[in-house]
């Protein structure tokens, strides 16, 4: 892979905390090839090179005359939609996955004695969520908005969002034990927007720090990357120190409609199944029309690869087994006459919001049509450092 050099991506060294600042305000920080061609050979070379600790922060963009925080918006799939519809660099359509999801591993295997922060100042979504919620640390803020919104523009929520979604540790309400289903799979198929306290309470993000306090936390991790315990995690402390403790839980989003989200998504087979229970909870249901009404503007074919992603990725070894059956699927998505075409027409291209899929509905969306998202690639295999054999999902 080129080792590319943009003003996207400002990598630098401060004692040993490296820190890599997304640079590209204009579009929210969104995630180009540029930028992950840069960053994957840093991250490389910082492995060996005494770095202690990284720290992924976001330039923030200005919005009437004042500075707004972000982090990352998401993967730049405004230029894979426009390489995929003109033909001209079709392999753009392949080579910005396989690359991104190369990078998300490294960030997900980072040497323990190397954790990765993430501060997630602003928008958190799609591809940013792959570069940072594989890290050790996830540091949200009052400003905090993070949503996987995939469905809604004919695509699924990839990054490896099939490895950590399923296995989000929260418990069901109503057992003592045991993983959960439901808030992972509202999360994914609704692309549901959440803010902080939403977070720590599924456990997504680490930490909660007010915003006015990320500059002396910042220097805190300078500071602590001296010391003389070169394996240890020398992160830890620090973020404690300023995790802010006093976070109501109980008023988050997810904890209020808690039981009406276990009540929807969980251990649900299919999307019908979803479906028949929102519309179960009747008319007086805010949470049951709202969250119809939200799955309703998705597409058909991605809800049904989603969830069927989700279960396949529950049972995935590793987080390389589960990103290389997301590159199949996210290689049939890019298939032409695809969902993500027209999604992204209707959000980023003509903006009209009114996507035209097809199929147009679930019941058209058949088990074959799901199962030919999965199917193996051949030569084509998404693989790392040239090692490691075809999923088996």
């Amino acid at each position: 892979m080129a080792h590319a050099f943009t003003t996207q991506l400002l990598p630098s060294v401060s004692s040993r905390l490296g820190i890599l600042q997304l640079n590209n305000p204009a579009s929210l920080n969104a995630l180009t090839l540029e930028m992950i061609r840069s960053m994957t050979p840093t991250l490389q070379a910082w492995h060996t090179a005494g770095v202690r600790c990284t720290l992924m922060v976001g330039t923030p963009y200005e919005k009437d005359g004042k500075r707004k925080p972000a982090f990352c918006a998401g993967g730049d799939v405004k230029a894979v939609y426009l390489a995929g519809v003109s033909g001209d660099d079709r392999a753009l359509t392949a080579d910005f996955f396989a690359e991104e999801y190369r990078l998300n591993r490294l960030i997900a295997t980072q040497p323990p004695h190397m954790p990765q922060v993430s501060v997630w100042d602003g928008v958190v979504m799609g591809g940013g969520v792959g570069l940072s919620v594989h890290g050790k640390y996830r540091v949200a803020t009052e400003n905090t908005l993070f949503a996987m919104p995939e469905c809604k523009i004919g695509l699924f929520p990839d990054v490896g969002g099939s490895w950590w979604i399923p296995r989000l540790k929260l418990y069901n309400q109503r057992q003592e034990k045991g993983m959960v289903g439901g808030v992972g799979n509202y999360l994914a198929l609704t692309g549901a927007r959440l803010k902080g306290d939403d977070l720590i309470y599924a456990g997504i993000a680490t930490h909660y720090v007010q915003s006015n306090q990320l500059e002396e936390m910042q220097r805190a991790l300078v500071e602590a990357t001296k010391g003389e315990d070169t394996l240890g995690d020398c992160a830890a402390s620090v973020l404690m120190s300023y995790h802010d403790h006093s976070i109501d839980l109980d008023a988050s989003f997810l904890s209020k409609n808690r039981e009406d989200i276990d009540e929807a998504f969980d251990g649900k087979d299919s999307m019908e199944e979803i479906f028949a229970s929102l519309e179960s909870m009747g008319e007086d249901s805010e949470f049951g029309q709202s969250t119809l009404n939200t799955l309703q503007h998705m597409s058909p074919t991605s809800m049904k690869v989603t969830l069927e992603g989700l279960k396949r990725g529950a049972q995935a070894r590793t987080i390389g087994e589960a990103l290389q059956m997301e590159y199949r699927i996210v290689q049939g998505c890019m298939r032409d006459g695809g969902d993500f075409y027209e999604g992204i027409r209707a959000a980023l291209v003509d903006k009209d919001g009114n996507p035209q899929w097809s199929p147009s509905s679930l019941s058209e969306v058949t088990e074959e049509i799901v199962e030919s998202y999965f199917e193996e690639l051949g030569e084509r295999e998404l693989s790392f450092d040239g090692k490691g054999g075809p999923s088996k999902l």
